[in-house]
């Protein structure tokens, strides 16, 4: 029996959970030293410190409220692009996860078979020597590419990356891959950048592929697009599921899954055979226009049609509306672009939509990004050289694909394979690979044959149950991270609270085990404070002040001003034929690449983000828990009805990897050849009391599939089968598995 409690029970918690939240406990004096200086506690502790949310990597601004040296509440600061004054339910309850009963407090280090769950405490002294340890054995017996690091996307990543590249490891998984691989390639390959920023500004006409903004974590995005939709601009909306995005859209399109590159096709074609293009703009900014123009003449709207279950008068009225609009329309590429192996080249052919029309300038601009020439960084040596193959296959394999990006799919493949050598050990800091990562039995299969598994996490999720050792991190609202840019500020996340129990920042736990790998000098500041210090150094202002307005402002940053027509291509313009591509025996332009298709009595396996929940992170959070609906496989009503499942019932659903048992929600807002499982659940560890017994595991199904241009892994390419079953499952069905000692 999960327990849940209410706001009101929240607010009572105390010492029941630990001593930390003691009754009349005050704040604790680094912390309220620092933050009655800066003005924003009284004498009794109580006030307001502004800081950033990471309930998700949008990372908005906060403003905690403290009272009585307790986090009571969480506020957007109005100071910060992201938040604007707002934020979402899950930034809102993000005091739950510091407060949560099931935080590590303490180093662990297991003591029973791995996947078991025994642990015991340790200090911080004999955790770090013992993985120190382990490290330097593994690479001075197999080379420190036996190390294997992973982490998702966070502001101390430079730090982690530090670390990594000083071992001397090539082999860096993140989640990328896993979510826009197929974006970020296709925009360098096209704009010569990751991701152009959009501006809702202007727009009068946006299509959506997929991109669930009303549920996604993008929260100033979908302000923007709230506020848009609100002053009358037209929303066309691509989904097979009907979403929340749907129900806020103007015309909502059950596509087909696979087939939005044969929609974006056929827009092409009718705005190119119509001459409805921004002529000027492509002839003066672009290259393989002709090339372009030639290929999508094979691809009229009568052509697509069949293909992605769209009326042909459908796609001709919206591909002229498109033009109509000009520099003022917005086809958005997406985000999380693992859909397909054809992805990459829907990606493409999107951004040549946006290209043709002109609208550069108006709603799409240069990005920023989240690194700024402004700031400092601590001194230290070049990185070893490394002549170790990747074992994810970039740039070998993939040549296309960013280091920083990797392929993690394939990374794991590796492992399990031994191939092109075996990896023994594995870092892992703020990632829960068994969770998110496709085919969770090879997962398991690779942590199996690791010697050494260390993650470093606030909560004891999926990975850091299947670890040797575990530590601790301090959260959001308890640790200093680096400073972090966001137009033309650079903003700040400072403790409102001090780290409960032994819980210590990334920015401690990276240096004091750097120095025991001898690697000291690529950690040369003192402590969290230096090293924000050394950031601040180039512009002059002291880390008292930043930490009293929250930021500070960074001269010559953002996006206004800019050259608009600026591109970091090889032709130095918007390039709708790659030459690059095309040397690299890839299709230099954008053709149409036939998706496979489920077989009888078989659905495409759609997942996706909700509202209440952040991929694979807050499934554990209770407040968020008391406010999601139960995970359930949505399903066609009436499809099901034709199968003899009625709402409610339970389901045994299969792939050619796996199968689980859910429960099942019979509805029409989803096509008939398709099914919807939320992820994020289904979790392994006992150590998540709130998650663990809930829903199943999306990622037990997902079958491994990458796409050989981006290295995206195609999530949706996973059919399934889906028959009732007489009886709920047993409680063995959650037990972990064990990998032996």
């Amino acid at each position: 029996m999960t327990t849940t409690v209410s706001r009101r029970e929240f607010l009572k918690l105390g010492g029941a959970v630990t001593a930390a939240f003691a009754i009349g406990q005050m704040l604790p004096p680094l912390v309220a030293e620092a933050a009655r200086q800066s003005g924003y506690l009284n004498a009794n502790g109580d006030g307001f410190i502004p800081s950033m949310c990471e309930m998700c990597v949008w990372r908005c601004g906060l403003i905690a409220k403290v009272k009585n040296g307790r986090v009571v509440k969480l506020d957007g600061n109005p100071e910060h692009p992201h938040s604007k004054g707002n934020l979402c339910p899950r930034g809102q309850s993000g005091l739950m996860n510091t407060y949560d009963p099931d935080r590590v407090l303490t180093p662990l280090i297991r003591v029973g078979k791995r996947g078991e769950g025994l642990f015991r405490k340790a200090s911080w002294d004999e955790a770090l020597d013992l993985v120190a340890k382990k490290m330097l054995e593994i690479k001075q017996k197999y080379g420190p590419e036996a190390m294997v690091f992973s982490s998702t996307h966070n502001i101390s990543q430079p730090l982690f990356e530090n670390l990594l590249y000083a071992f001397g490891s090539p082999n860096y998984g993140t989640q990328r891959s896993l979510c826009f691989n197929a974006m970020i390639v296709s925009n360098i390959m096209t704009y010569g950048m990751e991701e152009p920023e959009r501006s809702y500004d202007k727009v009068k006409y946006i299509i959506l592929t997929g991109r669930n903004l009303m549920e996604a974590i993008s929260t100033s995005e979908t302000h923007d697009l709230s506020f848009a939709i609100d002053r009358g601009v037209k929303v066309v909306y691509l989904d097979p599921r009907f979403t929340k995005t749907a129900a806020k859209a103007t015309e909502w399109l059950p596509i087909k899954p696979g087939t939005d590159l044969a929609f974006h096709l056929a827009l092409l074609h009718v705005i190119i055979q119509e001459n409805l293009y921004d002529q000027d703009f492509v002839n003066q900014y672009t290259v393989g226009f002709d090339k372009l123009a030639a290929e999508v003449q094979k691809y009229p709207p009568e052509w697509a049609a069949p293909i992605c279950g769209i009326p042909s008068e459908t796609i001709t009225r919206i591909a002229r509306e498109f033009a109509a609009a000009g520099k003022y329309a917005l086809a958005h590429n997406g985000w999380r672009t693992s859909n397909f192996v054809n992805s990459f080249a829907t990606e493409r052919a999107i951004a040549a939509l946006n290209a043709i029309v002109g609208n550069w300038g108006t709603t799409m601009f240069p990005s920023s990004g989240e690194q700024s020439s402004a700031l400092g960084v601590p001194p230290q040596p070049p990185f070893p050289r490394v002549s170790a193959l990747r074992l994810d296959g970039v740039p070998w394999k993939y040549p296309f694909v960013p280091l920083k990006l990797g392929i993690f799919q394939e990374l794991r493949d590796a492992i399990v394979k031994g191939d092109p050598y075996t990896p023994h050990g594995w870092f892992i800091s703020r990632q829960n690979p068994i969770l998110s990562l496709p085919d969770r039995n090879k997962t398991l299969e690779a942590f199996g044959k690791m010697d050494f598994i260390v993650t470093v996490d606030i909560f004891l999720n999926d990975t850091a149950w299947f670890s040797d050792v575990v530590l601790p991190e301090a959260s959001y609202l308890e640790r200093y991270d680096p400073l972090l840019p966001v137009g033309n500020k650079a903003f700040l996340r400072q403790p409102v609270i001090e780290p409960q129990g032994e819980a210590k920042s990334a920015l401690w736990i990276y240096k004091n085990l750097g120095e025991r790998l001898g690697l000291g000098d690529y950690f040369q500041y003192k402590d969290e404070e230096d090293y924000l210090k050394q950031q601040l150094a180039p512009l002059g202002v002291s880390l008292e002040e930043v930490k009293a307005k929250g930021y500070v402002q960074l001269p010559g940053e953002g996006t206004e001003g800019n050259i608009k027509y600026n591109w970091n291509t090889a032709s130095t313009k918007i390039e709708l034929y790659s030459e690059s591509l095309a040397k690299a025996g890839f299709p230099g332009g954008t053709g149409w690449e036939e998706p496979p298709q489920p077989g009888p009595g078989q659905f495409y396996l759609l997942t996706g983000k909700v509202a209440q929940q952040t991929q694979f992170a807050t499934q554990n959070n209770q407040l968020l828990h008391k406010y999601s609906d139960e995970p359930r496989l949505w399903m066609n009503a009436k499809v099901a009805a034709q199968q003899g499942i009625k709402d409610g019932d339970w389901v045994e659903v299969a792939s050619e990897v796996g199968k689980v048992h859910i429960r099942l929600r019979a509805t029409e807002a989803i096509r008939p050849d398709c099914v919807f499982l939320v992820p994020g659940y289904g979790h392994l560890s006992k150590g998540l009391t709130t998650a663990f017994g809930i829903g199943a595991s999306d990622s037990v199904l997902h079958v491994s599939y990458t796409d050989p241009i981006s290295g995206s892994q195609a999530l949706t390419q996973t059919f399934v089968s889906v028959s009732k079953i007489a009886d709920a499952p047993n409680e063995k069905e959650h037990k972990p598995l064990y990998l032996g000692e």
